[in-house]
């Protein structure tokens, strides 16, 4: 994956919701990018934290003890082991920076997860 990317336009040709794609990697991380609107999932990544970079749009992320609300080209770490729930009022593009450990909807399995191998797929 030696090229230039744009990860705002990436994440805007996306057809599907809520579906990260792999746009780079560093080291054992994955840079993915998504588009997303409505809202997940409660979930946590046992031994992963998760960042969330926003590209456009606003993101809230509920965790149990507190809610986060970011904007575009603001950031947030989801320490590992704390159950969220990102939730879009409106069309959001974002870039996540991730383990290549990490499994999308962590310890939940809903029929938006997605796998490594999906998140893999060339980007059309």
């Amino acid at each position: 994956m030696n090229r230039v990317v744009n990860p705002e336009q990436i994440a805007q040709s996306l057809d599907e919701l809520w579906s990260p794609r792999v746009v780079g990697e560093v080291d054992e991380v994955f840079i993915k990018v998504a588009k997303v609107h409505g809202q997940l999932t409660w979930h946590a990544h046992e031994h992963e934290d998760e960042l969330f970079l926003i590209l456009r749009g606003r993101l809230r992320i509920e965790m149990e003890h507190e809610t986060v609300v970011l904007n575009a080209g603001e950031m947030f770490i989801v320490p590992k082991g704390i159950r969220h729930n990102p939730i879009a009022n409106e069309e959001c593009l974002l870039l996540l920076v991730e383990k290549k450990s990490t499994l999308h909807t962590g310890d939940v399995v809903i029929n938006q997860t997605r796998s490594i191998a999906d998140q893999l797929r060339p980007i059309e």
